[in-house]
């Protein structure tokens, strides 16, 4: 049998693996009750500890939206007194997301080579400090460069964090896991606005404008949090101590073929060439740039938004909680399904489709019906951001080597999620307040509507690719197949 059997890139090179065909594609199959006791025992250990290290993280890189409208009424906000235009505002905001899609790769393969805990720890100190840092700042210019360097060090832990649960889960149980690290952001929102409007009531305590203390207060627990990460991230199974050698053992032998591993070396120049031309990852990729730009423009603007809803000052922070807050709810049952019926392709095009429907209807109503066009927010939100952990879940579990899997992730993050992230920093224009920035709304719903079809398109090609290779393997013949996940 050849390596053709398994896709693009199988780890295990040409060995011949079993006497019947496996259909990899069902998630249905039961696991022992050894199994579930171990992967509860995982998630204890992983699953809170990643979701609150990237909760930290989002509310680092997205407290600037709320910076900029905190007591603008007495112009004690970000733009007056650094002296910001918006146009400048949105130069800062980009340069974040150059450094973040450029950093992405090579901070992948940092994380293999110098083990997980050890490089997220050190991610987490330095974007920290460099939040509190943001709260001296008095220029423009010193804004762009701290916003850039932010951007350097926050680039790797999400793909980071996607790549490092391959090396624990299957990929019928990623998907799920993902959602509860990426909702974190959704939750980071709405807890932010609220963060926001507390400490927007501090304006001039110990002479300091409130936005300066938002940086401040934010920034700390990332680097003080950074120390803890050091020791308690475990890196792989082969090396967890808390793990005793049956459940060592079992947590390597069930990811022998849909798993990453912690002694594989990094990436050869081979493998890197087969993960850059196989082409179908770059539909992925182009999926994940139309879901990008909505994320952005959501986690940078929504305070933005919702002051044009006829909210004011804290009062508008105040009201980016409850379509955060929604958005969390939608992910997780959005993320669990798609694992349980193996559908995720489906049900990133079901969410995307409704995200959609909440910006089309947001940007055809009248600006002044702010009551339906909050609704509409919250509609818009939960479907732009349910459908992410599916796609990510979706892309890591058809590849299938440990060196592809890091580059393909930060690929997609790079090369599809930053520049599309770049878009969405410049669709929701402030010269559009006043008429419910409908350029932004409709760019969003156009963009979504590109990914629903764009999974639909992948999964029709993953269906033909699988029953392609049932035919070349002779179906029970004696060959062991590996079928790409729907």
């Amino acid at each position: 049998m050849t390596d053709r059997k398994f896709g693009p890139d199988v780890e295990s090179g040409k060995e011949e693996l079993g006497a019947s065909v496996v259909q990899y594609e069902s998630s249905g199959s039961p696991i022992s009750d050894a199994e579930k006791a171990l992967r509860w025992k995982q998630d204890k250990r992983i699953v809170p500890l990643s979701a609150g290290i990237y909760f930290l993280c989002y509310l680092d890189r997205s407290n600037i939206g709320n910076a900029k409208i905190m007591n603008s009424s007495t112009g004690n906000d970000l733009m007056t007194e650094t002296g910001m235009s918006n146009f400048e505002y949105t130069i800062a905001l980009m340069i974040f997301l150059v450094a973040y899609g450029l950093f992405e790769v090579p901070s992948n393969i940092l994380l293999k080579k110098l083990r997980p805990s050890r490089w997220i720890a050190f991610l987490m100190f330095s974007w920290g400090a460099l939040t509190i840092g943001l709260g001296g700042v008095h220029s423009y210019a010193s804004v762009t460069v701290v916003r850039f360097l932010l951007g350097v060090f926050e680039a790797g832990l999400f793909p980071g964090l996607v790549y490092y649960l391959t090396f624990w889960y299957k990929a019928e149980e990623r998907s799920i896991r993902v959602a509860f690290i990426l909702a974190s952001a959704t939750l980071a929102g709405a807890f932010g606005g609220a963060i926001a409007y507390g400490i927007g009531h501090m304006n001039g305590a110990g002479g300091l404008s409130a936005w300066r203390w938002l940086f401040i207060i934010e920034g700390v627990p990332s680097c003080i949090s950074a120390f803890f990460v050091w020791f308690l991230l475990p890196d792989y199974p082969e090396s967890a101590r808390w793990l005793t050698t049956q459940e060592r053992d079992l947590a390597v032998d069930r990811l022998r073929l849909e798993g990453s591993k912690g002694h594989h070396k990094a990436m050869t120049r081979a493998e890197a060439v087969q993960t850059l031309t196989d082409w179908r990852l770059w539909g992925h990729y182009v999926v994940y740039f139309g879901i990008s730009t909505p994320f952005s423009s959501l986690s940078l603007f929504t305070p933005s938004i919702t002051a044009g809803l006829g909210y004011h000052d804290l009062q508008a922070q105040l009201m980016t909680v409850p379509p955060y807050a929604v958005a969390y709810v939608v992910q997780i049952l959005t993320s669990w399904s798609a694992d349980h019926f193996n559908a995720r392709g489906l049900h990133s095009a079901a969410l995307a489709t409704v995200g959609a429907v909440g910006f089309l209807a947001s940007a055809a109503l009248p600006a002044e019906a702010y009551g339906p066009r909050y609704g509409c927010l919250i509609v818009a939100a939960s479907g732009a951001f349910a459908c992410i952990p599916p796609l990510l879940g979706w892309l890591s579990s058809n590849i299938f080597s440990t060196a592809s899997v890091g580059l393909a992730i930060a690929l997609n993050i790079g090369l599809g999620g930053a520049p599309g992230q770049i878009v969405g920093v410049w669709i929701y224009r402030a010269d559009e307040a006043k008429a419910g920035y409908p350029t932004g709304h409709w760019t969003n719903a156009a963009l979504l509507l590109m990914v629903a079809a764009g999974c639909l398109l992948l999964r029709v090609y993953y269906a033909r690719r699988n029953r392609r290779m049932l035919t070349e393997s002779g179906a029970g013949a004696g060959a062991e197949v590996r079928l790409f996940k729907y």
